[in-house]
């Protein structure tokens, strides 16, 4: 299912990088200022990681470290997953759900030049939004009210708008405003 745009097109072109020597304290604080959830880590003009959310929670705070005390290449992911800046945002959509990442430095040779993430590509393109939740598992799927009931939720299947309050009517999941 090609979309016929290019990750060159939907990706940041400047992503917010950070040395590997800043501290995790200082890392954070760059996020925060920049409203990003990653940045990408640098050593001279290489990148060498990608520092997430994720990293901060799982490598320092749930571990009890002191944030100061460690620095960006102590806890970036140097296993860095990248995607060629030609390559349709379907094919970056199906790398980040097989990989459980929701982002992706983008390539053009051998050099970064960008960043693309999930939030990107469902802006440009939020009919992807499916593939995407096809991956999530959620806890205690039973006790939620997705499937069973009265009502469902989901993505009407006349109007395409979501709704929390799905009838099922001749066999179409449809939202108050579509159901008769």
């Amino acid at each position: 299912m090609k979309t016929g745009i290019k990750v060159a097109d939907a990706m940041t072109n400047k992503p917010v990088m950070a040395s590997s020597e800043l501290t995790v304290t200082e890392c954070a604080k760059l996020m925060r200022k920049y409203a990003v959830g990653s940045l990408l880590i640098k050593e001279g003009k290489d990148i060498i990681g990608i520092l997430t959310e994720f990293d901060f929670v799982t490598k320092v705070v749930a571990k009890g470290k002191n944030p100061d005390d460690l620095v960006a290449r102590d806890i970036m992911e140097k296993n860095l997953i990248t995607i060629s800046m030609d390559k349709d945002i379907y094919d970056a959509m199906m790398d980040m759900r097989r990989n459980d990442i929701r982002r992706l430095p983008v390539k053009d040779d051998e050099k970064i030049v960008g960043f693309l993430t999930m939030k990107d590509i469902l802006k440009i393109e939020p009919q992807l939004f499916d593939l995407m939740v096809e991956k999530i598992s959620l806890r205690e799927e039973k006790s939620k009210p997705i499937t069973g009931g009265k009502f469902e939720e989901g993505m009407c299947e006349s109007c395409g708008n979501f709704s929390y309050r799905l009838r099922d009517e001749t066999g179409l999941k449809l939202c108050p405003d579509c159901s008769s």
